[in-house]
């Protein structure tokens, strides 16, 4: 199994700056990604309905690429799917909320840590616990920013109406004393100067991307899944649910690496591979 690929999953384009630390930390893992861009946004999704949705594409990466290992690079999936998935299959399932919040514990001296994210991650509360259980001394101030993920599928990263949006949403954490902000949803990293720039320089933002693919880097050659005698920079699989010309446009952008020609897959298809579910035990 050491030349099979590690799958990814995202319910957009976000997920690809999980993709993008692996593929820097792993360069000669092969790699293949699913944006579920067709039933994006994931966050006001309930967590049965999210859950289902990352049955399908789990069970879709192994029947299409027999992958070693999966990444649920979507904070709102991690939170609803990542123990159900853990406990049903045989590949290591691996998710990005854990990470951050180790990595955020790791960070903050003041004890003050902030988190945005979708409104389903929020609601799961998986941040605040991870957080906590760790060091009691710790207190989590949440933010739901659904409009953050607005702009990322848009490409607009950088406008004039992208920072006042940002500006206005972070308003009520700004007077916090926070010293470590979680960027708590994949695609919020594509926003971190203008995040940044309104938390100012005492805030340290806290990326779960990169200590997620420190995770996975650790689990393949724990398990001796390594696959270090692969080509360096293999040339990544993508599939998407919505429109390929969209998501090749942002993931060339995003990725600067090699030409990114995704395929499309029918939702119809993903919902034949995994049973209705009807409530998360």
């Amino acid at each position: 199994m050491r030349n099979h690929p590690i799958g990814l999953m995202d319910s957009g384009v976000g997920g690809l700056t999980v993709l993008k630390e692996i593929q820097r930390l792993l360069p000669t893992e092969e790699t293949v990604y699913l944006g579920d861009q067709g039933r994006l946004p994931y966050g006001p999704r309930s967590a049965a309905e999210v859950l289902q949705f990352t049955r399908q594409i789990e069970a879709f990466l192994e029947q299409q690429a027999q992958i070693k290992l999966m990444v649920i690079a979507c904070n709102t999936a991690t939170a609803a799917a990542l123990k159900p998935l853990q406990a049903e299959v045989a590949i290591p399932i691996v998710g990005v909320i854990a990470p951050g919040a180790q990595a955020a514990v790791q960070t903050t001296r003041n004890h003050r840590i902030g988190v945005i994210a979708t409104a389903g991650t929020v609601k799961s509360d998986q941040y605040h616990q991870e957080i906590v259980a760790q060091d009691s001394q710790n207190t989590v101030i949440s933010l739901a920013c659904p409009e953050f993920v607005t702009l990322v599928e848009a490409n607009d990263l950088t406008s004039a109406h992208a920072q006042q949006v940002v500006a206005q949403k972070l308003a009520p954490l700004v007077a916090q004393n926070l010293d470590t902000l979680i960027l708590g949803c994949t695609h919020f990293p594509l926003l971190r100067p203008l995040i940044q720039s309104v938390m100012g320089p005492q805030v340290t933002l806290v990326d779960p991307g990169t200590a997620t693919a420190r995770l996975v880097a650790t689990l393949l050659a724990d398990k001796g899944l390594t696959n270090d005698q692969g080509r360096v920079h293999p040339v990544g699989r993508y599939y998407t649910t919505a429109a390929v010309d969209h998501f090749d446009f942002l993931a060339n952008q995003w990725l600067a690496q090699e030409p990114v020609h995704a395929q499309t897959v029918r939702v119809a298809t993903l919902e034949q591979l995994a049973p209705q579910i009807t409530e998360v035990n």
